[in-house]
């Protein structure tokens, strides 16, 4: 019969193996790292001048008003202490001692674990935890009138950054879950969050990038972008892919839709029940969808007007010449909603009737509001972009999705690095996730041309920005639109679109909101019945006039897009097979640009 001292005796032999595996795994973390080519410093914190403006802010308001800042500094002492003497108290009488006031971490999922209400080290950790918080938003708060607002917003979000990058969960020695697991399996949970967090360094060239989903899980053309289709068109900015019809008969225009190049067209293909590309064959039309290159050093001079001319203009061409039609439809999303913006306008100005609408998912052409990029979008951050995309010829992946993730960085950043690295827990099966983490390099003239000229100057709503040419307005779209925005879009607010909206030159205008973010707001599928819609023909107010009287939908946006968009694409005719004799298929749908991965 086995004892309890032998029993305890094979743990603590396992628990040493286990930390001895630690040991060796730390040659390959050590090789890892010496791979790294890390990003321009001056992309990792803003210029010091932010908080020297700061302190001195904060040195003026104490100057003016010593009384108050005493005051709070003494209460934060005070509290300080007053926990310290709680903790010993747990320690002797083995209870919580009644806190005072309301806990200001109820309901953090951060916190959920009962040891940090009943144990005393946990509680405390816990406790000065929230007051340290506090204390900095306090202090930020002082210094509040005394900052520009772009200031004022900038220093709130690396505050912010700060709290959320020093909560205690994030670090294993005050993390009871972290080591609750550890002791149950005896160290093994260590061992493999340590291989995780290796097998993520060596997979991104010694960066440290969070890996959100199991890319093992899935295979492109298998069980992600399945929906059947050929590659008919090919040059060095993109693939144009033509869907197989669904329908025996089709809509007579075409559609072509333009996904962002900051990620893959995916997207709007993860799985059959999601996808809104079958959708679209289902309800008889020809799809055509924009497939573009990831950038590399070689893309380094590639500018907005190559993405016009090589990308938009000739995919329209194209699609043109392979279905015999005069017009086609086009749709952008995103960035490439920015551009189609920007190429209607070109075409305008060259008397191209090529479009016959256009529909915008989530496309910002008024960028007067920088919202919560308002951090990024300063002169010391630009400056530091174009250091970079000059050293490697692009803005490699990794950076813009760092930047992403730290506008969510609790549930983009910091929970599944805990879970990943210091639980040992592997990441899920998640389609969503595995395209977020599947990113596309941005070349460096077009990112330089984006962010300066678009982002920080907003030329295109303000006296026009010079590209292909000619001096584009958003004035010169004119053309029919539908707009669909977002409602918890984080990126491309909806109010932001629809202020810009509001400046096209069309008469024939229609904006919609969904509801959700920029990703589920856009992918809704009727049949899910999830989110859904607000609609409102009157654009004369501004979007809380707008909002104030839109009537609210049940249902998703989609069958409201089709049964416009229909109105606009001519008569049902003979379903088309993708390409033809000009346009003999390359490969099959979803094609070889898009398996190309980023570069670190």
């Amino acid at each position: 019969m086995t004892t309890e001292t032998e029993v305890a005796g094979k743990n603590v032999d396992k628990l040493n193996e286990n930390l001895a595996k630690v040991e060796e795994l730390s040659q390959r973390f050590i090789k890892a790292l010496a791979a790294r080519n890390p990003a321009n410093p001056t992309l990792s914190a803003p210029s010091q001048e932010l908080f020297v403006k700061a302190a001195q802010s904060y040195w003026s308001e104490m100057i003016e008003n010593p009384g108050r800042i005493y005051e709070q500094q003494l209460e934060y002492w005070g509290k300080s202490v007053r926990h310290f003497l709680d903790a010993q108290q747990m320690l002797i009488r083995g209870a919580p001692v009644e806190e005072e006031g309301p806990d200001p971490l109820e309901g953090d999922k951060r916190f959920a674990n009962p040891l940090w209400n009943s144990h005393p080290y946990f509680r405390y950790v816990k406790q000065q935890y929230a007051l340290n918080s506090q204390a900095i938003e306090r202090a930020l708060d002082d210094i509040e009138d005394d900052l520009p607002p772009k200031e004022r917003k900038r220093l709130d979000y690396f505050a912010r950054q700060i709290i959320d990058m020093m909560s205690p969960t994030n670090f294993l020695s005050t993390n009871p879950d972290a080591l609750e697991r550890a002791v149950a399996t005896e160290g093994e949970s260590l061992v493999k969050g340590l291989e995780n967090l290796i097998a993520d360094l060596e997979a991104n060239n010694g960066e440290l990038v969070v890996r959100l989903a199991d890319d093992r899980a899935f295979v492109l053309g298998e069980n992600i972008a399945t929906t059947p289709g050929e590659v008919v068109y090919r040059n060095r900015m993109m693939e144009l892919i033509q869907y197989a019809p669904a329908t025996d008969e089709v809509h007579a225009n075409p559609i072509v839709i333009f996904p962002p190049w900051i990620n893959k067209f995916y997207i709007l293909d993860l799985k059959p029940e999601n996808s809104l590309i079958k959708w679209i064959t289902e309800q008889g039309y020809t799809l055509f969808v924009v497939s573009w290159i990831n950038a590399d050093a070689s893309h380094a001079e590639i500018g907005m007007d190559d993405y016009i001319e090589d990308g938009f203009l000739t995919a329209i061409q194209e699609v043109k010449a392979i279905t015999g039609e005069k017009q086609v439809n086009a749709v952008g999303y995103c960035i490439a909603g920015t551009t189609l913006h920007l190429t209607l306008a070109l075409m305008a100005k060259r008397g191209d009737k090529s479009v016959k609408s256009a529909t915008f998912f989530t496309a910002l052409t008024d960028f007067s509001e920088q919202g919560e990029f308002t951090p990024f979008l300063q002169d010391d951050f630009i400056d530091g972009i174009e250091k970079e995309v000059s050293a490697q010829g692009v803005l490699r992946s990794f950076i813009l999705g760092r930047t992403m993730s730290f506008l969510r960085s609790r549930d983009l950043i910091y929970q599944p690095a805990v879970r990943h690295y210091m639980m040992g827990e592997a990441p899920p099966a998640f389609d969503l996730l595995y395209w977020n983490g599947d990113g596309s390099n941005l070349p460096g003239r077009m990112t330089v041309q984006y962010l300066r000229g678009l982002c920080q100057a907003n030329e295109f709503v303000e006296g026009g920005i010079e590209l292909c040419g000619e001096r584009l307005h958003v004035s010169d779209v004119k053309v029919p639109l539908m707009s669909i925005t977002c409602e918890s879009d984080h990126i491309a607010p909806w109010k932001d679109c629809y202020r810009g909206f509001q400046q096209t030159g069309a008469k024939d205008r229609t904006f919609i909101v969904s509801e959700s973010g920029h990703i589920a707001g856009i992918v809704n599928p009727p049949a899910k019945k999830k989110y859904g819609h607000y609609t409102n023909e009157d654009l004369s107010g501004d979007a809380e006039a707008w909002l104030a009287g839109a009537t609210r939908h049940d249902s998703s946006w989609w069958p409201r897009w089709e049964a416009w968009l229909a109105k606009r694409s001519g008569k049902m005719v003979p379903a088309r097979v993708p390409g033809d004799s000009e346009h003999k298929p390359l490969v099959p749908a979803p094609g070889t640009y898009v398996r190309k991965k980023a570069t670190i």
